[in-house]
């Protein structure tokens, strides 16, 4: 255990939030370490304490791998449990850390020998306990009963070596961690800091979590208290929408804006943003990373296409011959936001910096294990290295504010047509789509992945799953729904009827050439030409077992693309959790036993 001083501050550099979520700052070691007794003082003491326990997550598109939404070849952790053949405690080990919680917990054990007035206390005093609360969530939703420690513990304390706590206890811990916060934390603060509507919004999300988690599984016999939290979903997101005075960004233009909520330098007015990640060119760059776009990852899938709506409304799925639509089809007439998402038919590429080479109007590339759709949210397709670098990063949008209410809401027995129209419609208002209506017609598809919900709240969450794709909400979406089994479903990709020659761009003119695996890829200057005077890119098509294939198809010489052989099985309801990792067990058995089957 540490001693007792002040954790990884550095006290001599003024920060500056407003820059960036993600400053180097944040990582740099104390030159000297100052003792208590010399330090929380003054509010300028407790405020750049609270600055150094930011952990805002930076600038990423990528977090729905291993998902339904995103098939990976990464080393994600369900995919490599779901297709270990022995997964257990030993080789499952990442995330039993708590240093961030001692950090956390010394502050507020200290932070009252300040003079400061009580309402300036309780304001720092409520963003260490958000902070506290979100550390807890994380923890509960991976081991679920975890020990719950409010104090700074020595080297001598027993409770270093107590028991876990109930889910039921820690959540109940949580929020009243978030209350406090809520009632507490200040509306107002500097640009990048954490506020009220920032306090809100996460409450809202993880009490959407805890209360849908507590009603679909009931291997922990909590469905009695589910709607105690899915009303301080409700009540946290409703305190937003009625006070907070954000709004959904819209301008009128449905086919672009909701692309530059993810690629604008600016962000800091954008009446949207509940929170942001803020970058400045030469002061804090946003990481750009090539691997945005390509045949690489991220690797969208089919089963993300076909969820986005038809133009009209009507789902993709009541479409003639739906599942053997070839690339250039599937996307005519759909929802918008597919065109501010993916790579669609005509697309121009300019920002070359990536794994596809040429700029120019984009023909889909293929490569081994991905699907031939590509990403373009996030992705900055702007060819001047000071714009893409100072591109801001949305972290908290109102847009899931409105779906966290709607959803609440449903869930409660308590959703009204003007709950839609006060929610989902004003997202489907900026992407130019019909509204929701009350128990629409149920879509075959979406009932067969959800069984027993009802229409309209199947189209909430298809809304949500559309509206916030890429941005790291897939994963818990799916595990507190109970749907873990989706992930045991083959990626899939692009369909193509037969081998031979076919146009990706949408102008009428072929630009593959798919071949079988037992030809070889003929020399550049004997390649056929199309009529524009490009050559056609070839591929040589085979099943997914086949060596010498460069693009695998289900059938060999036709079907959809494959893109990894074997999933694995999505064990119920162990894998919704993860075991202690067993060197920690050894440190305190009262930890044990595992729970839900792990060893």
């Amino acid at each position: 255990m540490r001693n007792l001083i002040i954790p990884s501050l550095a006290l001599s550099v003024t920060l500056l939030l407003a820059t960036s979520c993600n400053d180097s700052f944040m990582n740099r070691q104390p030159h000297t370490e100052i003792g208590v007794e010399s330090y929380f003082n003054t509010e300028r003491d407790l405020q750049m304490y609270c600055y150094g326990l930011v952990n805002t997550p930076g600038y990423s598109y990528d977090s729905d791998e291993g998902t339904d939404d995103v098939a990976t070849t990464s080393n994600v952790e369900i995919k490599n449990i779901m297709t270990s053949p022995n997964p257990n405690s030993v080789t499952i080990n990442a995330g039993w850390s708590w240093e961030r919680l001692y950090d956390i917990n010394f502050f507020l054990a200290n932070c009252g020998r300040a003079k400061v007035t009580e309402d300036v206390l309780a304001h720092y005093q409520g963003v260490a306990r958000y902070y506290r609360a979100a550390f807890y969530m994380d923890k509960v939703k991976t081991y679920s009963d975890v020990p719950w420690y409010d104090k700074v513990l020595t080297t001598d304390d027993p409770d270093l070596y107590k028991a876990r706590d109930s889910r039921d206890f820690v959540i109940g811990k949580i929020f009243e961690d978030y209350q406090f916060a809520a009632e507490h934390v200040r509306a107002t603060e500097p640009l990048g800091a954490i506020n009220k509507w920032i306090v809100l919004a996460t409450m809202a999300r993880h009490a959407l979590y805890e209360g849908t988690y507590r009603k679909y599984h009931d291997e922990l016999n909590l469905q009695a208290t589910a709607d105690t939290y899915l009303r301080i979903a409700a009540d946290a997101a409703s305190e937003i929408m009625e006070e907070g005075g954000f709004r959904i960004y819209n301008t009128g233009k449905p086919d672009e804006d909701y692309y530059t909520l993810f690629n604008s330098p600016d962000l800091t007015t954008n009446p949207e943003m509940i929170q942001a990640c803020y970058y400045e060119n030469d002061v804090a760059e946003n990481g750009f990373w090539a691997y945005m776009f390509g045949n690489y990852i991220p690797c969208p899938t089919k089963d993300l296409v076909q969820a986005y709506l038809m133009k009209d409304g009507s789902y993709y799925s009541s479409q003639p011959g739906y599942q053997t639509r070839q690339f250039v089809e599937e996307f005519k007439d759909r929802d918008p936001r597919i065109y501010q998402t993916l790579a669609y038919p005509g697309w121009e590429l300019i920002n070359t910096m990536t794994y596809a080479t040429g700029a120019g109007i984009y023909v889909q590339t293929f490569n081994k294990n991905f699907s031939g759709y590509h990403q373009i949210k996030g992705f900055i397709n702007n060819k001047e290295e000071s714009y893409y670098v100072g591109i801001d990063f949305p972290v908290i949008r109102y847009a899931e504010v409105l779906l966290t209410y709607a959803e609440a809401k449903a869930e409660l027995g308590e959703l009204t047509q003007d709950v839609l129209d006060q929610t989902v419609n004003l997202l489907r208002d900026r992407a130019g789509m019909p509204h929701l209506q009350m128990n629409p017609p149920v879509d075959p598809v979406m009932a067969a992945a959800f069984p027993g919900v009802e229409s309209t709240l199947l189209e909430i969450r298809r809304e949500r799953r559309v509206e916030l794709v890429f941005e790291g909400f897939r994963f818990d979406d799916l595990m507190r729904w109970h749907a873990g089994k989706l992930l045991e479903k083959e990626p899939e990709g692009l369909y193509f009827p037969s081998l031979g020659k076919f146009d990706l761009t949408g102008d009428g003119i072929e630009d593959i050439y798919l071949i079988p695996s037992s030809q070889s890829i003929p020399a550049e200057e004997d390649k056929e030409t199309n009529s524009l005077g490009e050559k056609l890119v070839y591929y040589r098509a085979g099943t997914i077992d086949d060596q010498n294939a460069t693009v695998y198809l289900s059938e060999g010489d036709h079907g959809v693309i494959q893109t990894i052989k074997e999933m694995g099985t999505f064990e119920e309801p162990k894998f919704y959790y993860r075991p202690i990792p067993k060197h920690e067990m050894e440190l305190n058995p009262n930890l044990g036993p595992q729970l839900f089957g792990w060893e």
